[in-house]
C-alpha cells in the first residue's frame, strides 16, 4: 500500500483511537451490510454506500492494487471467487477484500503490531487440509 493510500486512509478517518473496533469503520465507509426487506419481504443484501465516498474509493483502489501485486491478497480473492459453496463475483470479493484491508489497517494502527501474511491466510479453510479438533 502506498503513500497515497494511507494519507487518504488518514485524511478521511482522522484518530483511528475514536473507533473501537473495525466495523465502525466499515460503516464510516459505507461497506455496512443492509438488507432490503419490508414486513414479509425479504429482499437481498448489499452495501449501504452510507458512509464516506472518498473513504470507499481509497479502500477500493488499495484493494485492486494489492489483488494485482501481492500474492496473499491475491489468493484471498482467488478464494472467493472460486469457493464451493457461495462463489463472490468480481465486484463483490473487491468489496470483501477492501473490508480486509480495512481490519489490517486497523489492527497495525490500533494494537502496533507489523503484517502477518500467514494471519491474513489465516481464516481461508482449505477442504483438503485436516481441521485440528479441541480436545
Amino acid at each position: 500500500v502506498g503513500l497515497k493510500t494511507v494519507s487518504g486512509f488518514v485524511a478521511e478517518v482522522g484518530d483511528i483511537t475514536r473507533f473501537d473496533n473495525p466495523k465502525q469503520l466499515q460503516k464510516l465507509a459505507g461497506y455496512a451490510i443492509v438488507e432490503c426487506s419490508s414486513g414479509k419481504h425479504k429482499g437481498e443484501s448489499h452495501i449501504s454506500y452510507r458512509g464516506r465516498k472518498r473513504l470507499r474509493y481509497v479502500l477500493y483502489e488499495a484493494a485492486i492494487s494489492l489483488i494485482a501485486r501481492n500474492e496473499e491478497f491475491k489468493e484471498v480473492h482467488r478464494y472467493y471467487r472460486t469457493r464451493k459453496e457461495n462463489p463472490l463475483k468480481k465486484m463483490q470479493s473487491l468489496i470483501v477484500i477492501a473490508c480486509k484491508i480495512l481490519r489490517v489497517i486497523f489492527t497495525i494502527l490500533t494494537k502496533g503490531t507489523t503484517y502477518d501474511p500467514k494471519k491474513l491466510l489465516g481464516d481461508i479453510v482449505r477442504p483438503n487440509q485436516a481441521v485440528p479438533q479441541a480436545a
